[in-house]
């Protein structure tokens, strides 16, 4: 089988994999501000809740430990890329502008 189809066959993976993180970074973040305002919002202490907002920050620390490893996993893996000959750019499904999930961002303050 030709290189360069094998190697694109894996960037698709690994695009599809880092769009992945970063639509789980961006839910635990919403989850995070929507569990903040539902406690405002029923008037309740700050204690109530407070172990799974801080169970979260754990998720949330995780999942940009996993961003980065994938991040540099992309570095390798296109040195590996280059030391195969393969000079062609690879490239994902959506165009690279339109990678990440669209979310509607809203102001906070």
């Amino acid at each position: 089988m030709d290189k360069a189809f094998v190697a694109q066959r894996v960037a698709s993976k690994l695009f599809a994999t880092e769009r992945a993180v970063d639509a789980a970074m961006i839910e635990a973040a919403e989850l995070m501000a929507d569990m903040l305002k539902a406690r405002a919002d029923v008037g309740v202490s700050a204690v109530v809740g407070d172990r799974a907002s801080v169970k979260l920050t754990q998720a949330l620390a995780a999942l940009g430990e996993a961003r980065s490893a994938v991040v540099d996993m992309h570095g390798e893996l296109n040195e590996v890329k280059l030391r195969l000959g393969i000079r062609t750019k690879l490239v994902g499904i959506e165009p690279k502008g339109q990678a990440a999930p669209s979310v509607d961002l809203r102001e906070v303050g």
